[in-house]
């Protein structure tokens, strides 16, 4: 069990990415925190972990909305008495529209889910490790935070600031046992297209020309097992990275 006792938040976890890394986190013996904008979805991941034997519970989190975050941090207390680790995996995607076409509105939208929200939650819970002495952040990023053909302007300028924000954050806390590492997944098998709307047909294409280049694509359990490293002390000499797990589409 490598995460024996550990809580662990996990937003967004009610599909994707999250539900698998809720699910893995359990099965290594975390009591999980299953947050979601999707009330119901949480609550169906968080009873199939305590079906199967884990600790779990679920509750319904805004990311963009700062009092949700609160209630995320209170109950979790509430329920498990402390906090060990964050895994900041909410994230919607823009409409792949270059800078010449993006909108405030949809600008301002995923800044405030794959950005503000992020920062949010890891001020809550770097708060909260400081008074226990250790805990372990984990932002999943995205390739599109690493280079420019992944994504439209505003999903790429969101998880690019996160990229910053995770090496700030591991950089400050260094001395305080806190660390802050980062999960840059490729293209993964999930629902997250469900969050695109209004696609530009100019960016799409050129999007597309990064996309011919992705050898595979991932599975969300794939990502989880990263994320189980980060979140154990096997990683415990690792700090401030962002590590991309893309199947080496970003070695072309």
């Amino acid at each position: 069990m490598r995460l024996q006792d550990k809580v662990a938040i996990v937003t967004g976890a009610a599909s994707g990415m999250g539900k698998a890394i809720a699910e893995a986190y359990a099965k290594q013996g975390a009591k999980v925190v299953v947050s979601d904008l999707n009330g119901e979805g949480a609550e169906a991941v968080a009873k199939a972990i305590q079906e199967s034997g884990g600790e779990a519970f679920s509750i319904q989190t805004n990311v963009a909305e700062s009092a949700d975050l609160d209630e995320l941090f209170e109950e979790t207390v509430a329920n498990y008495g402390h906090l060990d680790i964050l895994v900041n995996n909410a994230g919607i995607m823009d409409g792949m529209e270059p800078v010449g076409e993006i909108e405030d509105a949809r600008w301002d939208r995923v800044f405030a889910v794959n950005t503000t929200a992020v920062m949010r939650a890891s001020r809550l819970a770097v708060n909260h490790f400081l008074e226990r002495g250790h805990g372990v952040i984990i932002n999943n990023i995205s390739v599109g935070g690493l280079y420019g053909a992944r994504a439209g302007a505003a999903y790429a300028a969101s998880k690019h600031a996160v990229v910053g924000l995770t090496k700030n954050t591991a950089f400050m806390y260094a001395n305080k046992n806190i660390r802050c590492n980062g999960i840059a997944p490729g293209g993964v098998e999930t629902n997250i297209g469900s969050s695109m709307t209004s696609l530009s047909e100019y960016g799409m294409g050129r999007q597309q020309l990064g996309m011919a280049i992705n050898p595979r694509m991932g599975k969300p359990e794939e990502i989880a097992q990263l994320a189980v490293f980060l979140g154990s002390d096997e990683s415990s000499f690792v700090n401030g990275q962002v590590i991309a797990a893309d199947s080496g589409w970003t070695a072309y």
